[in-house]
């Protein structure tokens, strides 16, 4: 019988089966390291994006916190400038009543009595005058009761001149109050 050697077909075949087995696992290697170099190429364009999205938002929040102080101190200089405009419509509103008020203090002063200082201080006026009598002291007082700008007359101090004429120096002070009108009175 004829010796058949069916061994090196069984390497041949284990052999080619080996390199077959080999070319995948290659081919599956490279596969496996593209598309591991593909998702880690997708990653960092997508991290590259997000990078640019937070460097826009940064610097779109920079441009509205530069805008944010900007209306802060808008805001302030606002409040400064409504502040001066009310001063000054208080100012102008009470313009007149100063000159009210000296009218009143003429109106008030009896004869033979005259005032040698006026001193206000908030609302308090101090008076220092010179009158012929006491009983032209005592019509000045009553006369502050009287008004409606003044309210509250207190005499201090009363003093005689012995020089000349007889006399007496006198020290009071009285609180000067702005009258209500009559359209806020009726408003109540």
């Amino acid at each position: 019988m004829a010796r058949i050697n069916l061994r090196p077909w069984r390497e041949e075949l284990r052999a080619e089966k080996q390199k077959q087995f080999l070319s995948a696992l290659v081919g599956v290697a490279v596969l496996a390291g593209g598309l591991v170099l593909g998702w880690n190429s997708h990653m960092e364009s997508q991290i590259e994006n997000q990078n640019a999205r937070n460097n826009y938002l940064s610097s779109a929040m920079k441009g509205l916190d530069e805008k944010i102080k900007e209306i802060s101190e808008l805001q302030k200089k606002r409040k400064e400038l409504v502040s001066r405009m009310k001063v000054i419509q208080d100012l102008q509103g009470t313009r007149p009543v100063i000159v009210r008020v000296f009218d009143e203090l003429v109106r008030t002063l009896p004869d033979g009595l005259y005032y040698e200082s006026l001193k206000k201080t908030g609302d308090m006026l101090s008076i220092n005058g010179v009158a012929e009598s006491n009983s032209r002291i005592s019509g000045l007082m009553r006369n502050f009761d009287g008004s409606e700008w003044f309210v509250g007359p207190n005499l201090t101090a009363v003093t005689a001149i012995t020089k000349g004429e007889p006399a007496s120096k006198f020290d009071m002070s009285v609180v000067q109050q702005t009258p209500e009108s009559k359209a806020s009175k009726e408003a109540k």
